[in-house]
Order: structure tokens, then C-alpha cells, then sequence
């Protein structure tokens, strides 16, 4: 988008010339700058007073306070007693600084993010068959012109609209749709074939499509020897899945399997795109796995309009995990454990490998240990009282905490619990770039000033870290600090050091890998542009990687790995006391946990509160109508929030979104049990009982 700024205040004008979304969109994108005003946002920074409550401090006694807190915790209790907790929707640079920050000035290794949350299980799923974990291995685009998308628990008609014009040219090109989901969603409704599994059993529903894929010859045997390996084990293990057994783990007719399987392996490309329907689950690991293996087994990966995907959740979901803000990475999406990655990335930083801590817990793991061995956390960016699983502990944990800053644009649930609240610039107020879900770094340049009293993230690390002892190696300049990104990701898996700021501007976007030289080439000299221009590239400069794999796969022998993955059931079945299931997720006029959206008073209009989706016959045996007030009750706790009924959903599952604090909180019922791989909670699929509220309060 680019902005306009007159006497009526800033306005979101459409780039029609950008390539990804070409103009379009969603209601979210066109009202944000009602967060640029002061009256929704933090203008100045808030301490915690002797009377208890949050009052205006000056920065320079803000400052001090967060680094006394900090500095007095590891003195007592050592470095790893103080935790970092970073967001999704930080820039690259902040993402970076703020690994290098936890890493280099306070020498933790409790450091996450709210990520972890959203696309993990993608993640580990890629890196276990690919080698390498990009959101989307080629453009966005190419969606629209491959022959048939199984669409895997998502719903981008509410939560990334400007991406459903692909799947509508797709079908225009006369390329097929199947969607996966037990609701009947906007998507859904758009789809050549819905299929409505259980709550939890997606593992199973691939499975099962790859026994008929097998068993009705649809293999490609060729690719299968050529480019892959383990295809044998795989094999045997989705041949125990037999159409009927899915069907009654699923409840998917086996004629709609039939049916998947025939769009899906006649038509000449094809592509598998999940989301966190599936990726959400104690399972997420394994059912990415199952579905990448149903790509692998008909040819659908490394050509041209095929392959697997993942549909990212967050504003910077791609980029925010690749430089170190992730418990057990580094910069350029690096393995923390390897000694050569340790070696190059503490060059870069001038600081001794073996000084960098090793790694830290996870998102959830890192909220459950809060006051007892983390006793200080620094959150940017994010708000885990809303959006962790098991939310009423969460903030249990949070409030027992000896100390907590948090920085934002807001006072979300979580920053109101904060000794120290710092605010901090957003979108349009400051410089940095974003990765999006193809892989593709942009810039997105600073528009307007913030308030007077508000400052940026990089200036805060740059302030923390000199009162703190470090006094280099924190720049405030994001263009300097990117340059620095580029030298610690070069030769990483997410290669960055061949991107500048200006071949960003030139080039609306660069696709990483991205090395600073084609392979063979010989490195060129810079050059420098005035006016603030940045390095103009070499005439031989790498071009960028819009689509990974088209002659290896980034393993040891490039080849892609078949992963052997079996059916298994949800952590929390239905029993006789919690009968049915919940699944969460997104409303289109909210996003993640509302602290800003619900700021805006055109998308509260349309959004106004939670509710629970439930189907009309569930409805009748509990006694409930349209608007009734509804309890939804698991082993953690108890969220209430008005029925909505809907034939849209199964009758044995209940929906509620969780962009909502107090007692419709979606997420104090959510379980925090997590896959073994990615350590992805599993935010879909709960054992619930449901009923009436008056009844429950009785």
C-alpha cells in the first residue's frame, strides 16, 4: 500500500502495480492508520507507581527501570533467569536485534516467539523432507495457474483475502479446489469439494488419500526413484489406512476420498497448501509429513506449479523466524547446535562462540516456567495473555514474574500486567523489511512521524543494551542493521547478504536464497548511490530464488525424504464429561489477539465479541437458541460467549475465535500440550463439555 497524508488524516491508497497483491486489501489493511492516532495507541512510556497502578514516567527513567530489573534478576539468579518473548510481526531488523540482544547483552537462551504458535509445525515438517523451511517454495502466483489445490485448514476468504482472487483464477483457468475443514467456511463455500474430517484426524484424511493414490496406480514411480528416498517404509505405513478405517476415524464417505484423489492426481500440476488447521495438533509435525508425502508420491514437488505449501499466519511469520528470535536459531535460519554456525555468527557479532548460550525453551514452555526459573521477561510485540494456550495460567505465570517491560503500540492484556510499558513505533512510522509467504524480503519505508514520545524498538535495544554494559553493535539506523543481518545470514539456509535496501525499492521484493554473488561468479565491487540511496547491485547479481527445488532438494544428496508417519488420536479425546470438540481460529474483521484491531471502531462494528459456532442439532439437545449465552467448559477452564448456530459445522464440534480477552477468552480452554518436533500447543482440537451459561453458573 502506499499511504496519504493531508488534512484529513493518513489514507490507504492501492498499489495496483504490486505483485503480490496487486492492490487488493482486506478491511484490516484499509483501516489501519486508525491506529496511528494518538487516542488509540501509547504515546508516552508507563511505569508501574507505589500505588500500584501504570503512570507517564519520562524515557530516560523508563529505561533505567527496565534495565535495573533486568541487570538485578540475572545478578541474583544468573542470565537465564531472564526471558525474552518476541512477535511474529516484528520487522527483520528488530527480529534479528533482538536475538542478538537476548544472546549477546543478557546471555540468555530463554528467548521465543509467539511464532512458535503459528507455523512450526510447517517448519519442521519442510525442513524433515526438504531440507529447508520456506513458507511457499514459489510465488503466489503460481496458484492460479496450476490444475487442482487441496486446500488444508484454511480459510483465507476471512483471514487473507486478497489472496483468494488466485484461487478465483484458478477456477476461471479451470483448475479444481478441494478444501479441508470441518466448518463449512467462506472458503469452503468456493470449493469444488468440501471435506469435512473430525476435528484432529488430518493425519488420517492424507493417509488415507495416499492408500488410494497407491492402490489406484496414480504413483509416479519415475520421480519417486529419481528425486526421493524412504518411499518404501511411507508406503507400508499409508497402506495400513484403508479408505473405510479413514472414514470412520474421519467421518469423511470414502466416495469424497475417491473423488480428492481422482482432481487430484489428473490434473497435470497439483498442490497441497496446509494452514493451522492441521499444523495446530500434537500431531502438526507428522500431518504436514503425511501430506508432503502424498506430493512426493504423485510427482507434485521440485516442478513447476506443484508442490507443498504453507499459508503463514502472521504479518511477518516467514521472516520473523528465520534471524534468531526463535529459541534455537540464528541469523539466516541456522542451527544454534552447529559449531559452524555458532563460529560465523559470533564473528559477525565480535563476541567469543562459545559466550553464545545454546538453546532455550519453547513459546510455551518458556510462559509455563515464569516465576519459577525465569523470574524476568521482555516482551516485543506480542500478547500471550490472549493468545497463549491455557490462558488463565499463562497469566498466572505472567503476574508471578519478579519483573516484566513489555514494548508496544498498544496496552494490550499483556503490557497492562507490565512493571515498565515502552511504546514503541508500528507499520507506518518506521523503516524495515518484512518476508512475506513466498520467501519474498520487502521494504516498507517509514510514511509519517510518531508521536513525540514514542520511539522505536531498535532505539530501545540500542538503549537497553549501553545500560547494560554493551555499548556497540546496537544501531538505531535499520538500514545498518540490516546490513549487518546480511553478513550473519550469508551462506545460511536464508541467505540474505546478496538484498539491499535498494534492489528492495527496484525491485518490489527479492526472493532468498539470495547469496551476494551467482554461484561461480566472482565477487563485484559496490558501489554507492547519494541521496540515501543504498548499494546499487552488481551487473552479475544473484537474481533471487522465486521457486526452490526445481533441481534438488536442499538435503545432503538432494534428495526429498518420505517421513513414515502413522495415524495417532488427539492428546484429549471426547468422553463422557467432555463430549465434544473445540477447534479455534479467525474472524475477517479481527487478527490474532485483537489487542489493535479491537481498537478500531469499523472492524469492532462488524466483529463486536466472541461466540460459539455451534450446529442446530448440538444446539436443541443442550437447550440452547440463537444468542444464548453458551459456557464452553475443558479441564483448564471455562470460556462463555453467545451461540451462534450453524448447519456449516459438524454436529460434534464447536468453533470459537480467539481474538478476545476475559470470559470469552477462546484460549483459557485451549490445551498446551505440544508436538515432540515443533512444540506447536495444540491450539485445534479439545475435549469440551458445552452448555448453557445459566446453567453452568448455577
Amino acid at each position: 500500500m502506499n499511504l496519504s497524508a493531508g488534512s484529513g488524516g493518513v489514507q490507504v491508497l492501492e498499489r495496483t502495480e504490486f505483485p503480490v497483491n496487486r492492490g487488493a486489501l482486506c478491511g484490516k489493511g484499509r483501516t489501519a492508520p486508525a491506529l496511528l492516532s494518538p487516542a488509540t495507541r501509547l504515546t508516552e512510556p508507563l511505569v508501574r507507581g507505589a500505588s500500584g497502578q501504570l503512570e507517564p514516567a519520562s524515557w530516560p527513567d523508563a529505561l533505567d527501570r527496565v534495565a535495573e530489573g533486568l541487570s538485578r534478576v540475572r545478578t541474583a539468579h544468573g542470565p537465564d533467569a531472564c526471558g525474552v518473548f518476541g512477535g511474529g510481526g516484528l520487522t527483520n531488523e528488530k527480529a534479528y536485534a533482538l536475538g542478538k540482544f537476548a544472546r549477546v547483552v543478557l546471555g540468555t537462551s530463554q528467548i521465543d516467539y509467539n511464532g512458535r504458535f503459528c507455523m512450526s509445525s510447517a517448519a519442521a515438517g519442510q525442513q524433515r523432507a526438504f531440507g529447508l523451511d520456506r513458507g511457499l517454495p514459489f510465488p503466489l502466483a503460481d496458484v492460479a495457474r496450476t490444475g487442482c489445490v487441496i486446500l488444508v485448514g484454511a480459510n483465507p476468504a476471512e483471514t487473507m483475502p486478497p489472496a483468494v482472487r488466485y484461487l478465483t483464477e484458478l477456477k476461471e483457468n479451470g483448475g479444481r479446489l478441494i478444501v479441508v475443514d470441518p466448518r463449512r467456511t467462506r472458503t469452503a463455500e468456493q470449493a469444488d469439494l468440501h471435506l469435512a474430517p473430525r476435528p484432529g484426524t488430518d493425519l488420517a484424511l492424507a493417509l488415507g488419500l495416499l492408500h488410494l493414490v497407491v492402490a489406484e496406480g496414480h504413483t509416479d514411480e519415475a520421480f519417486i526413484a529419481a528425486r526421493t528416498s524412504g518411499w518404501e517404509q511411507a508406503r507400508a505405513v499409508a497402506m495400513a489406512h484403508w479408505p473405510e478405517y479413514v472414514e470412520r476415524i474421519t467421518g469423511v464417505p470414502v466416495p469424497q476420498l475417491r473423488e480428492a484423489v481422482r482432481l487430484f492426481c489428473t490434473a497435470p500440476e497439483s498442490m497441497v497448501l496446509t494452514a493451522r488447521g492441521p499444523e495446530q495438533q500434537s500431531k502438526g509435525t507428522d500431518t504436514v509429513a503425511a501430506w508432503i508425502n502424498l506430493c512426493l508420491a504423485t510427482g507434485r514437488a521440485g516442478r513447476p506449479r506443484s508442490g507443498y505449501g504453507c499459508l503463514t499466519g502472521q504479518g511477518n511469520g516467514q521472516g520473523g523466524r528465520e534471524h534468531g528470535q526463535k529459541a534455537d536459531q540464528l541469523p539466516g535460519y541456522r542451527k544454534l547446535t552447529d559449531p559452524a554456525a555458532r563460529r560465523h555468527v559470533a564473528g559477525v557479532w565480535g563476541v567469543d562462540p562459545d559466550r553464545l548460550p545454546g538453546p532455550g525453551r519453547s513459546a510455551y514452555e518458556l510462559l509455563d516456567a515464569l516465576g519459577d526459573d525465569v523470574r524476568a521477561l521482555l516482551v516485543m510485540g506480542s500478547n500471550p495473555v490472549v493468545s497463549a494456550p491455557r490462558a488463565a495460567h499463562v497469566e498466572e505465570r505472567i503476574r508471578s514474574l519478579d519483573f516484566l517491560a513489555v514494548a508496544d503500540v498498544v496496552l494490550s492484556e499483556t503490557a497492562a500486567l507490565a512493571d515498565v510499558v515502552l511504546p514503541v513505533t508500528q507499520w507506518a512510522e518506521e523503516t524495515g523489511t518484512v518476508t512475506n509467504l513466498e520467501g519474498r524480503v520487502l521494504l516498507r519505508r517509514r510514511a509519517v512521524a510518531p508521536p513525540p514520545d514514542v520511539r522505536s524498538d531498535l532505539s530501545v535495544l540500542r538503549e537497553l543494551a549501553a545500560r547494560l554494559g554493551v555499548s556497540k553493535g546496537f544501531p538505531e539506523d535499520p538500514e545498518e542493521v540490516f546490513a549487518e543481518l546480511r553478513r550473519a545470514s550469508a551462506g545460511g539456509p536464508a541467505d540474505y547478504s546478496g538484498i539491499s535496501y535498494r534492489r528492495l525499492t527496484d525491485e518490489q521484493g527479492v526472493f532468498w536464497p539470495c547469496p551476494e554473488t551467482p554461484p561461480g561468479a566472482a565477487a563485484a565491487p559496490r558501489t554507492r548511490t547519494g541521496s540515501g540511496g543504498g548499494e546499487a547491485p552488481p551487473p552479475d547479481a544473484h537474481p533471487g530464488t522465486p521457486r526452490l527445488f526445481l533441481e534438488r532438494f536442499a538435503t545432503d544428496d538432494g534428495r526429498a525424504r518420505f517421513v513414515p508417519v502413522a495415524h495417532r488420536p488427539a492428546a484429549e479425546e471426547p468422553d463422557e464429561t467432555y463430549p465434544v470438540l473445540l477447534t479455534t481460529g479467525r474472524v475477517l474483521a479481527q487478527y490474532q489477539s485483537g489487542a489493535q484491531t479491537r481498537r478500531v471502531k469499523e472492524l469492532n462494528a462488524a466483529a463486536p465479541g466472541p461466540f460459539v459456532q455451534l450446529h442446530p442439532r448440538l444446539a436443541a439437545r443442550i437447550g440452547v437458541a440463537e444468542g444464548d449465552r453458551v459456557a464452553v467448559v475443558s479441564r483448564r477452564g471455562r470460556a462463555v460467549a453467545p451461540a451462534r448456530l450453524s448447519s456449516g459445522i459438524r454436529a460434534d464440534t464447536v468453533f470459537m475465535p480467539f481474538h478476545w480477552p476475559g470470559e470469552g477468552r477462546a484460549n483459557t480452554v485451549t490445551n498446551p500440550v505440544l508436538d515432540p518436533v515443533s512444540r506447536m500447543p495444540e491450539f485445534k482440537v479439545c475435549a469440551v463439555r458445552v452448555e448453557r451459561a445459566e446453567l453452568a453458573e448455577e
